[in-house]
């Protein structure tokens, strides 16, 4: 019966560690020996004397012994939800003043025009709202 990479931790708890292992299952120990540095769970020493101890060990057992701290998969981080919601949120446009200034005149400027006709001060009242709507316009930005 033979034992492959993948059956390093079937074979050390059958007691069957003191098999021998091939150049291929040390290859694989050392990938998961970077892959576990890139992911920051090793440094750069230990790194160093862990791939050392992969390519002078000779069974299972060793193999196993060497990456036994070392979780199989990287844990995995869901993106963040808020990024997402926001992108879909519309950016609200600014608001324009003088347009909102020229409007307000717009509405109010024929009941003004009415109210002039038809009362005696009238001409003192559309001279201060064009003032006004002057003044309004002219500290927009």
């Amino acid at each position: 019966m033979t034992t492959g990479p993948g059956d390093r931790k079937a074979a050390g708890a059958r007691g069957g560690g003191h098999l021998r292992a091939s150049d291929a299952d040390r290859e694989q120990v050392i990938e998961t020996l970077k892959d576990a540095f890139v992911q920051g769970r090793l440094t750069m020493d230990e790194l160093g004397m862990r791939t050392a101890q992969a390519l002078v060990s000779r069974t299972y057992a060793e193999l196993t012994a060497i990456t036994a701290d070392i979780p199989g998969r990287p844990i995995e981080v869901p993106p963040p939800m808020p990024a997402r919601i926001a992108a879909r949120v519309p950016a609200r446009r600014p608001i324009n003043k003088k347009a909102v200034a020229c409007a307000t005149c717009m509405l109010i400027l024929p009941p003004v025009l009415g109210a002039a006709f038809l009362t005696f001060y009238g001409g003192f009242i559309i001279l201060f709202l064009f003032a006004f709507a002057g003044l309004v316009v002219a500290s927009g930005p």
